[in-house]
This record gives structure tokens, C-alpha cells and sequence, in this order.
């Protein structure tokens, strides 16, 4: 748009406070979408590793379970079974150690959590981001609104002209920054609502592997140490 109400006549008639704005708000939409993206990419890759841990309890052993899990070390769920596997071995096949105070369930289950919650602190990473900028970038665009009505105004008064004309063109700069603020905030929100509910989808699927794990290793199976040659654990088909 090269009218006066387009945005590269704001930009080029805007002074350093308006082109700061602009600069601002495109730098939040590209961080906002960059985010969005790589997230949902993210998200994409974990459900296919939760469809793939639905098949691990079907498989004949523990080993062949890790093979349905798949080599990937970012699969959080084969993260899972492999600490699951080496505390309960780390327990049982260690001496005189503060953690031997606590039976192997709870041993188990603290070191579960532990690996739950680092996920869920690198899930959740960026999020952070995005609920600052859905949240900031309105009140810019307004900065960038009022601070454009500003100059309209002390060009009005310094000409002494309040035509229409006149005004149509600093008015309609200064309502663009508004419009940037809201562009650059409703996808935040919305990226951010989505993500949210994905995390939680998929931390659900993990807690409850998490559970199932619990319940097989307690059950008192025969655990080895990783590295030794066999089938280390005899899996129940269902």
C-alpha cells in the first residue's frame, strides 16, 4: 500500500518512537509463530511416540517393548522406561546407600517423578513467551496509537488546519499500530490455549505409563542391569 494510509508511508513517516514500535511488535510476531511452530511440531513427534507406547505392554519382553519405542533419544516415553528399568536395578543391586532406607516402590516412584517433571519443564518451555507477548502486545499497538495521535495533533495545531483531509492520514498511521498489537496478540493466545492443551494431553499419556511402569517393576520381576545380553524382563501380553 503506497496510499497514506498505508504502512510503509507510517514507517517512513513515523519518527524514531513509531518505527521502534513497528520493530517491536514484528520482532514479538515472528518469536510468537517461531514458538507456535516449533511446539506443534514437538507435539506432532510425541503423540506418535504415545501411539507407540500404547503397543509397548503388547510386546513378548522388555527388550522387544524398547524396540517398539524406538531408538529416538527425545522419545520421552523410552526415557521413561529405560530410567524405570536402571533405578530398579540401581536399587536392588546396590549396598549401604541412603536411598536403600526406601523400599523399591517408592524408590521407583521418586525416580519417575523426577524424570516427568524435567519433561515437563522442557514441554513447557516457551510458553513462557507467548503468555508475555499475548498479554504486552496490545498495550504497545496503544503506545504506538497514542503516541501517532500525539504528532497528528501537534501537526494540526501547528498548521492550523482540522480538515478531514487532514486528519484521515495521521489518525488512520496512528489506529494502525492498534491493529499490529491485536495481530500480534491473537495468535499468541490462541498458539499458546493450543499448546497448553497438548502439553496436558500428552503429559497424561506419560503419567499413565509412568503408572503402568510402576505397577510392572513392583511386581517383583527380574530386573538386570542395562547392558547384559537376554531378555531382561518377561512382559505379560494385554
Amino acid at each position: 500500500m503506497e496510499t497514506q494510509l498505508g504502512l510503509w508511508h507510517l514507517w517512513e513517516q513515523g519518527d524514531f518512537v513509531t518505527r521502534a514500535t513497528a520493530a517491536i511488535l514484528l520482532v514479538m510476531s515472528l518469536l510468537t509463530w517461531i514458538v507456535i511452530l516449533v511446539k506443534t511440531m514437538n507435539i506432532v513427534r510425541f503423540k506418535r511416540d504415545a501411539r507407540n507406547a500404547r503397543d509397548f505392554w503388547h510386546s513378548e519382553d522388555f527388550a522387544a517393548g524398547l524396540t517398539k519405542l524406538g531408538s529416538n533419544p527425545g522419545n520421552p516415553f523410552l526415557y521413561l522406561a529405560l530410567e524405570a528399568r536402571e533405578a530398579t536395578a540401581h536399587h536392588r543391586n546396590t549396598q549401604a546407600h541412603l536411598h536403600d532406607t526406601l523400599d523399591v516402590s517408592d524408590w521407583l516412584t521418586r525416580c519417575l517423578r523426577n524424570c516427568i517433571d524435567e519433561f515437563t519443564a522442557s514441554i513447557q518451555s516457551g510458553l513462557a513467551i507467548l503468555a508475555s507477548i499475548g498479554s504486552t502486545s496490545p498495550f504497545i499497538g496503544l503506545f504506538g496509537t497514542v503516541w501517532g495521535i500525539y504528532h497528528a495533533l501537534m501537526a494540526i495545531s501547528a498548521t492550523g488546519a482540522s480538515t478531514i483531509d487532514k486528519v484521515a492520514g495521521p489518525i488512520g498511521e496512528a489506529l494502525i499500530m492498534t491493529a499490529l498489537g491485536l495481530a500480534v496478540a491473537i495468535p499468541a493466545v490462541l498458539g499458546y490455549n493450543a499448546l497448553v492443551r497438548g502439553n496436558k494431553s500428552i503429559l497424561n499419556q506419560l503419567a499413565s505409563f509412568a503408572h503402568d511402569l510402576h505397577a510392572y517393576f513392583v511386581t517383583g520381576a527380574r530386573v538386570s542391569l542395562p547392558g547384559e545380553s537376554g531378555n531382561v524382563l518377561p512382559m505379560k501380553k494385554g
